[in-house]
């Protein structure tokens, strides 16, 4: 039990580091590469999937130079580059680091396939583990801490996985014959090999997601298509952890009774893929049971005896075949991997390209299934439960802890008596990273408080997004400003924008806007704030996407139109990102609707790009019974946009 506790315990922590460098590298993309969308989104894709293309030459090297070296090498890179992506340098260092992670990562993989024929508890322990810590940090990840307590924990992962790696492994039995029984079966642990890059991607984007689970929670706690602050919003994870470590470890039924876990996979893919925010938590919850059932089907399924050859050091075995079945699983774990990056690309940059993405998980997850449901079925059971089921019940245990260290975020409460002035503040946050390409919720946060908001609208907002990292945006950015939120979703049920209020909101609504040839979805959200004593005001958060080479002029006057009939008469605040600037089209549609320039008494105020702000198009419009005062767009570069910010003072009773 020796070579089985070191060889899961050594790939789980591997996975943890890669999946680490993974929530860097993929934002990086956008943030860095990208340069703030001023890169064509075919060639962020094409550099994204060149280096997963460029491990399928790993298992020729492996094969030729051997598992062992090319694992301990690729091992200590992938630990360096993670534990110098702890000092979150940002920029092109960043960058470059975390693909040399990547890659490492990759080859890593590639090399343990070699040697490791059982791969599923590792894989299924590392994917629990991460899931767990992150839900725990409240979905901020601790490469973005900068604090001692991130090194300590970095410095402790990365050498734990390296002591793993350099700890030699005695052969854990079955010698030639193991090997030959494994070659003849079918390739000893190719298939769970092939599974590990599409099961990551869909744990990442569904099955074990925090955000999503938080997300799903907090539109059950709103309803009418938005979301609000919801209690215990974390409740979902360790329900969703402990049933993918349930059915990853449980011995699947015989017969037709095995397609529970493809079945239910299917379904939680298919619940995602609806966008309804109502839906997103069974979404996670029959995920984490089918993706954890269908590893469970892939796990030693190609090797009747249940032996094993190697540890994931990489010691190898070269009798009678087994050199082919090695290399077979590297090429599956390489193929698996790109399987990954293909799915991530192809569902995220339709959001700049304008296809259909719906299909893409739900594919994903039939590749998973009928590799699964296919596969040979378990001949007897191997001695002794995996994972451990102390491992698992500790792994739990660390989920369970989740929504109650979680902060909430409070409910807003009237005050004694209504104000005479509001504070108004619209931020688009681009998903909470800065110029940089740092992941700056700090900075974001200190901006915004600086200006003693009463009101904030955010456009951009990212709540689950793995290709920004997985991060609950929203929800720690009104934990940390100590206001509740009410969340309007524009991209999908998880991307769009949001209005945070130290009053009560009530009458929450959102339209979406209409498309016009613009690939990234709009709306408007229109909450009302009660101020007490029967004063309630109208709060309308957008953000306007332009047709290619045109103004949102069609968006803009949808927006005028909503907002008017939403106030009723009330004092109105409509703000955000607004993209078009003072004297166009779009931006005389708010004037004609009566709605004033808030922001006009400091004119021109540029707010981007944040370093060198020479465009206008961040704006705050208020109705003719608000009056505006002291406007600014304070200087910071925690996004790629300043924030604007005005005072209004309410009409007197």
């Amino acid at each position: 039990m020796r070579y089985r506790q070191l060889t899961t315990g050594t790939l789980a922590l591997g996975v943890v580091l890669l999946i680490d460098v993974l929530r860097v590298w993929l934002p990086g993309i956008i943030t860095i590469f990208g340069q703030a969308a001023s890169t064509p989104a075919e060639l962020m894709g094409a550099f994204a999937l060149g280096w997963f293309v460029l491990a399928l030459g790993a298992p020729a090297v492996v094969r030729r130079v051997g598992a062992r070296p090319v694992v301990v090498v690729a091992a200590a890179a992938l630990a360096l580059a993670r534990l110098a992506l702890t000092a979150a340098p940002g920029g092109r260092t960043q960058l470059w680091l975390a693909t040399a992670g990547l890659l490492a990562g990759l080859v890593w993989l590639v090399g343990v396939a070699a040697g490791t024929d059982r791969p599923v508890p590792g894989l299924a322990l590392g994917f629990a583990v991460n899931a767990a810590l992150h839900a725990v940090w409240d979905t901020v990840d601790v490469v973005w801490w900068g604090t001692w307590a991130a090194w300590l924990f970095s410095s402790v992962a990365v050498l734990l996985f390296l002591l793993g790696t350099a700890q030699p492994v005695a052969r854990a039995g079955g010698g030639a014959a193991g090997g030959d029984g494994g070659a003849q079966a079918g390739g000893g642990g190719v298939r769970a090999w092939l599974l590990a890059g599409p099961a990551l991607l869909l744990a990442g984007m569904v099955a074990l997601s925090p955000a999503l689970a938080r997300t799903g929670m907090s539109y059950l706690f709103a309803g009418d298509g938005v979301a609000g602050s919801p209690l215990f919003g974390l409740a979902p994870v360790p329900v969703a952890v402990a049933a993918f470590l349930f059915t990853a470890s449980t011995r699947p039924p015989r017969g037709w009774g095995r397609a529970y876990g493809p079945v239910a996979l299917l379904v939680g893919a298919l619940l995602f893929a609806g966008d309804r925010g109502d839906l997103l938590v069974p979404a996670v919850l029959l995920a984490a049971v089918g993706l954890g059932a269908c590893l469970a089907l892939t796990d030693d399924a190609d090797r009747p005896d249940g032996t094993a050859q190697t540890g994931p050091t990489g010691r190898e075995t070269a009798r009678d075949g087994t050199d082919a079945t090695a290399a077979r699983r590297g090429y599956a774990v390489a193929v698996g991997m790109l399987v990954f990056a293909l799915g991530a690309v192809g569902y995220y940059s339709a959001y700049d390209l304008g296809y259909p993405n719906a299909a893409v998980p739900v594919v994903v997850a039939g590749l998973v299934a009928v590799v699964a449901f296919t596969a040979q079925p378990v001949v007897g059971w191997l001695p002794g439960p995996f994972p451990p089921i102390r491992a698992a019940a500790a792994v739990t245990a660390l989920a369970l802890l989740a929504p109650v260290v979680a902060d909430e975020v409070p409910v807003a409460g009237n005050r004694d008596g209504p104000p005479e002035r509001l504070t108004v503040v619209a931020y688009n946050i681009r998903m909470g990273f800065g110029l940089d390409g740092r992941f700056d919720l700090t900075g974001l946060t200190e901006v915004v408080q600086r200006q003693r908001p009463d009101v904030v609208l955010l456009s951009e907002v990212d709540r689950a997004w793995l290709l920004n990292g997985g991060h609950d945006t929203l929800d720690v950015m009104a934990e940390r400003l100590g206001m509740p939120y009410v969340f309007g979703p524009a991209a999908d049920s998880v991307w769009g924008d949001a209005v945070l209020s130290r009053w009560p909101m009530d009458d929450a609504r959102s339209l979406p806007l209409p498309a016009v040839g613009a690939p990234t979805g709009a709306q408007a959200l229109g909450v009302t704030l009660d101020l007490s004593d029967g004063v309630r005001v109208a709060v309308v958060s957008t953000h306007l996407q332009p047709p290619p080479g045109k103004g949102p002029v069609v968006q803009a006057r949808a927006v005028t139109d909503f907002a008017i009939r939403y106030a009723a008469g009330r004092p109105l605040v409509v703000a955000g990102d607004l993209n078009t600037e003072p004297g166009d089209e779009a931006f005389g549609q708010f004037t004609a609707a009566g709605l004033v320039d808030a922001l006009a008494a400091a004119r021109p105020l540029a707010t981007s790009p944040a370093d060198d702000p020479r465009e206008q198009i961040d704006h705050i419009f208020v109705s003719a019974a608000l009056t505006p005062s002291d406007p600014v767009a304070p200087r910071s570069t925690a996004s790629d946009h300043l924030p604007v910010a005005v005072t209004v003072a309410l009409p007197p009773r």
